[in-house]
C-alpha cells in the first residue's frame, strides 16, 4: 500500500521537460498537485505555464520525464479517457453556438452515456450552482449570453461530468474588470464549496492571491517558486518581487487633481 502522502496526490510532474525544435519550452518539472488544491500557475507571457498545464491533459507529451494524474503516467492513458476526467475551461469558453446552454452543459454526460434524466437533472443542477437561473438560460444559445455569462456556462459543462481535476486557462482573461472579480469571487466559492483539484493559468497577481491555496511562479520553462500566497509575498526571487510590485504600483490621485474632474 502506498503511503497516505502519496494517496493525496491527484497530478505529479516528475523530472519534466518539454522540448520542440530545439527548444525547451518547460524545463525540470517536479511538483505535485494535492486533491482539492487550487493551484495558479503564474507568470508572464511565453513562461511555460499553458504548456505545464497542457501536459496534464495530455495535449502534450513529455520529451523527458513522466505527467502523473490519479498516479498514473499520461503517456498511459487513453487520451479521451483522461480528458473526459479532466474538465477544461478556456478564455472563450469552446461553447458550441450551434447547442443551446442546456446541450452544451449537457455534452460530456451524454458521451459517458448517462441516462437522460440523470442529465438533465446534473445540467439544471449545475446551471444553479453557478448562477444562473435553469429557465430562464437552459434554452438560450450562446450568442444571447453575455460574456461573463458563457464563462458561467464553460465552468459548468467543466463540472458536468464530475471530474477529479479541473484546468483553467485564463478563462476570465476577456472580460471586463467587475465581471472579472465577480467571476473569481464565485469561482473561489466553488472551489471551496466542492473541492476540486484545481490548475489554474494566469498572468494577473491579484487572481492569483483571490484563487490559490498555492503559487507556482513560472519563469523562462521553470518552476521558481511553489507555496502558498503568504510565502509568495515574502519571497525574494527577483521574478516574484516584479510581480508583486504591481500590487503597489497604482497610487489614488491627489485630492487637488481629483476634485478636477468632479467640478
Amino acid at each position: 500500500m502506498p503511503p497516505a502522502s502519496e494517496k493525496t496526490k491527484a497530478v505529479e510532474f516528475l523530472d519534466v521537460t518539454y522540448r520542440i525544435k530545439q527548444r525547451n519550452l518547460v524545463s525540470n518539472l517536479n511538483f505535485a498537485v494535492r486533491q482539492g488544491e487550487a493551484l495558479v500557475l503564474l507568470g508572464r507571457s511565453g513562461s511555460g505555464k499553458t504548456t505545464t498545464m497542457k501536459l496534464v491533459n495530455k495535449l502534450y507529451s513529455p520529451t523527458r520525464g513522466e505527467v502523473l494524474v490519479q498516479g498514473k503516467p499520461t503517456t498511459n492513458w487513453d487520451p479521451i479517457k483522461l480528458r473526459r476526467k479532466i474538465g477544461y475551461v478556456i478564455q472563450e469558453t469552446g461553447l458550441f453556438p450551434h447547442l443551446t446552454v442546456e446541450k452544451n452543459v449537457a455534452l460530456v454526460p451524454k458521451l459517458e452515456g448517462w441516462e437522460r434524466d440523470r442529465i438533465e437533472q446534473r445540467t439544471y443542477e449545475l446551471l444553479e450552482l453557478v448562477g444562473l437561473e435553469p429557465k430562464g438560460f437552459a434554452k438560450r444559445y450562446p450568442h444571447e449570453l453575455s460574456g461573463g455569462q458563457r464563462q458561467r456556462v464553460g465552468v459548468a459543462r467543466a463540472l458536468a461530468a464530475d471530474p477529479p481535476v479541473m484546468l483553467m486557462d485564463e478563462p476570465f482573461g476577456a472580460l471586463d474588470p467587475i465581471t472579472r472579480l465577480e467571476l473569481q469571487q464565485e469561482f473561489r466559492r466553488l472551489q471551496q464549496q466542492l473541492g476540486k483539484t484545481t490548475i489554474f493559468v494566469t498572468h494577473d497577481i491579484q487572481e492569483a492571491f483571490i484563487l490559490a491555496t498555492n503559487i507556482g511562479l513560472m519563469y523562462e520553462g521553470q518552476l521558481v517558486f511553489l507555496g502558498p500566497p503568504e510565502e509568495f509575498w515574502r519571497s525574494q526571487h527577483p521574478e516574484a518581487r516584479a510581480f508583486i510590485s504591481c500590487l503597489r504600483s497604482i497610487e489614488p490621485p491627489p485630492a487637488d487633481k481629483s476634485s478636477e474632474f468632479l467640478a
